[in-house]
C-alpha cells in the first residue's frame, strides 16, 4: 500500500475514534440533587442550575424536587437514586446512627430561616398550649424547628396540635381561614404573614437556636470513589453562592421562576426581593461549612430517640473535606475577589 495513503487512513480512523468516543472531553457527568422541598433558601443551587455554573464544571446536574420532607429525600440518597440531597441535617445524622453510609458534606445556610408566626391574640409561648400548629409534614425541616422552639420553653410536642398541611401557601391559607392558630414558615411566605398582622412568636436566631436547614448531603462511599466530580460539584456550589450574592436581578429572575408552582404570593417581589436581602447579607455562607453547633443541636435534640446520639463526636457525621479542599485550592477566595467582586 502507498505509503501516503496509509498515512491519510490511520489519521481518519484518530479523528474518528476522537470524534466519536464516549471519553470526549465535552462530556458531562450526570449528576442529580434532591431537594426535599421547594423553598427560597434553595436560591443559590437554582442560580446554578439556570446559570451553567453545573455546566461549566462539567456537570449535567438535574435538580429535581422530591418534597415530602428530609426524611424521604435522604432515603431517596440511600437508595442511590439521586447523588446529593439538600434539606433538614437531621434525617441525614438519624440515618447515619442507624448505620446508613450518609454523610453531611457542606452547608450553604448559616442556620435555618424558618420563625413560628401565631395569631395576634397570642403573645406567650404558654399560650400557645393545646393550640393548632400547621408544619409541612412530620420529620420536615419545619416539624425539626417547631419541636425545638418548643423545648426552649421547656414544652413538649403533646403540649399543642400539630398539623400536616403540606406546603406554606397551604399553612397561610388554613391560618387566614382560621383553621389553624399559628404555622411554621420560611421566606418568603413569613414576610408575608408579618404583613397581615401575625406575630412571630419565635425565631431561631433570637433563641440562640442554630441547627441544619437545606444541608447538601451526599455518602461517604460515593465521595470516595467520585472525588473529582464531588471536588467540581463543590465548585459549582460555591460558584452558585458568589454569582447569588453578585447579580440581584439574575438570581430574583431564578427565584420566581422556581417558585411559579406556588401561589401568587410566592411570586410578589416585594417578598422575594426581602428574602434575597436575607440570604445574600446574612444567612448564606462564603465558604460552605455547617457549624458545629448546629450538629451538636441535632445530635442533643434527637438523643431521646436515638440513644446512640448520647455523647457521640459531631465529626462523625460530617465530611468537609471537599470544602476544605476547594478553600484551599483559592477557588472561592478568586471568586471573590475576580468574577464576582
Amino acid at each position: 500500500m502507498n505509503p501516503a495513503v496509509l498515512i491519510r487512513r490511520i489519521w481518519m480512523l484518530a479523528f474518528f475514534f476522537t470524534l466519536f468516543s464516549p471519553a470526549s472531553t465535552n462530556a458531562q457527568d450526570k449528576l442529580r440533587i434532591g431537594l426535599s422541598s421547594v423553598s427560597a433558601t434553595s436560591g443559590s443551587i437554582w442560580v446554578a442550575e439556570e446559570k451553567g455554573l453545573f455546566k461549566k464544571h462539567g456537570l449535567d446536574a438535574e435538580v429535581i424536587i422530591i418534597g415530602g420532607g428530609a426524611s424521604r429525600v435522604v432515603s431517596s440518597l440511600i437508595a442511590g437514586e439521586i447523588q446529593f440531597s439538600v434539606g433538614g441535617g437531621d434525617s441525614v445524622i438519624r440515618s447515619a446512627l442507624r448505620g446508613a453510609d450518609t454523610v453531611l458534606a457542606a452547608s450553604p445556610l448559616k442556620t435555618g430561616l424558618q420563625r413560628l408566626m401565631v395569631r395576634p391574640d397570642i403573645k406567650t409561648p404558654a399560650e400557645l398550649k393545646s393550640k393548632k400548629v400547621g408544619i409541612t409534614r412530620f420529620g420536615s425541616a419545619s416539624h425539626w424547628v417547631l419541636q425545638l422552639f418548643l423545648r426552649k420553653w421547656g414544652m413538649r410536642s403533646e403540649d399543642i396540635q400539630m398539623v400536616q398541611l403540606g406546603s406554606s401557601p397551604a399553612m397561610f391559607a388554613s391560618l387566614e381561614m382560621g383553621a389553624i392558630d399559628g404555622a411554621v414558615f420560611t421566606i418568603p411566605t413569613f414576610f408575608l404573614a408579618e404583613d397581615r398582622g401575625y406575630r412571630i412568636l419565635a425565631d431561631p436566631v433570637d433563641l440562640d437556636i442554630y441547627y441544619l436547614q437545606n444541608s447538601v448531603d451526599t455518602t461517604k462511599s460515593f465521595l470516595r470513589q467520585k472525588h473529582d466530580l464531588s471536588v467540581r460539584f463543590v465548585k459549582a456550589i460555591c460558584e452558585g453562592l458568589a454569582y447569588f450574592r453578585k447579580n440581584k436581578k439574575e438570581s430574583l429572575a431564578v427565584m420566581q421562576k422556581k417558585l411559579r408552582i406556588q401561589s401568587a404570593q410566592e411570586k410578589d417581589i416585594k417578598y422575594l426581593e426581602a428574602s434575597y436581602t436575607l440570604l445574600a447579607t446574612k444567612f448564606y455562607n462564603q465558604v460552605p461549612y455547617a457549624m458545629p453547633k448546629a450538629v451538636e443541636t441535632t445530635l442533643e435534640f434527637i438523643s431521646a430517640e436515638e440513644p446512640k446520639a448520647r455523647g457521640a463526636d459531631p465529626k462523625l457525621f460530617v465530611d468537609e473535606s471537599i470544602v476544605r479542599e476547594v478553600a484551599a485550592s483559592g477557588f472561592i477566595k478568586s471568586l471573590y475577589e475576580n468574577e464576582y467582586r
